[in-house]
């Protein structure tokens, strides 16, 4: 489930997910600690090419997802084992009527994914272009500014840059597709320095769409202490230590990312 999660994406994990159901035997924490590591790493290929074009490292960045996505379900199952927290099983029979869904195959099979992609792109392309004009408008009545102070505290905290905390933070509610679009686009503008970038980043590439993806792992059963607060808490100390390791790297602004499709 987690391989086809890392390398396709969140809906395909829980297809897979649905079609072992009727085999599956966990506890709590196990599901948790599973829709975590989803959480954590997931569609690699396409997000870890957003993040590179963005201007971060392709192989630091995926190597930070994957390495949090073990440590983090680890640390779960230690605690689970432990104290006994989460031990309860759970049951899955709620999803055997997926297993009947009628499923196109051969060229109908593809010309449905086609159609499905062009929508998809569309809906993406759309959503970017909106937030780029709301950041504007936020920008141009003063709003940045405001939400900018009152997430200072967090800031201070994580070590990252003023400059990036309103196109981090759509990137954390709502999706790293989203937000490293607008990180490009703000690279572009104002030459953010590679620290900079790469902190946000980083950040974007352990916690973002905190709002549909963790709904989706909460219909699967996962607990919202794993799946959103620990996770949420790992990724600041994380971004923490990051800024604090990454203090001495060289200050000057990075070239603006490439804007080819």
């Amino acid at each position: 489930i987690w391989a086809t999660c890392a390398l396709v994406s969140m809906y395909g994990a829980v297809g897979a997910f649905i079609g072992l159901s009727a085999h599956l035997d966990m506890t709590a924490a196990q599901l948790s600690a599973l829709c975590a590591m989803m959480l954590f790493a997931h569609g690699l290929p396409v997000e870890q090419a957003i993040v590179k074009r963005a201007g971060a490292s392709l192989i630091a960045t995926t190597a930070l997802r994957l390495g949090a996505a073990v440590f983090y379900a680890a640390l779960v199952t230690w605690i689970s084992n432990t104290t006994g927290w989460l031990s309860e099983p759970v049951d899955f029979s709620w999803m055997a009527g997926g297993e009947t869904a009628v499923v196109a195959t051969g060229m109908d099979g593809w010309v449905e994914w086609t159609i499905q992609t062009i929508k998809s792109l569309v809906v993406t392309f759309g959503v970017i272009i909106g937030l780029l004009v709301l950041l504007d408008i936020l920008d141009k009545t003063g709003i940045t500014e405001r939400i900018t102070r009152g997430m200072m505290p967090i800031l201070r905290v994580s070590g990252l840059s003023r400059d990036v905390a309103p196109v981090t933070t759509i990137g954390v509610l709502l999706g790293l597709t989203y937000g490293g679009a607008l990180i490009i686009d703000e690279a572009r503008k104002k030459n953010f320095p590679p620290r900079t970038l790469f902190l946000s980043l980083a950040w974007l590439s352990l916690s973002h769409s905190l709002i549909e993806d963790t709904a989706i792992m909460l219909a699967l059963g996962a607990d919202i202490w794993v799946v959103l607060v620990g996770r949420v808490i790992l990724t600041l100390l994380i971004i923490a230590a990051l800024a604090r390791l990454t203090l001495r790297w060289q200050t000057k602004p990075v070239a603006a990312p490439e804007t080819g499709s």
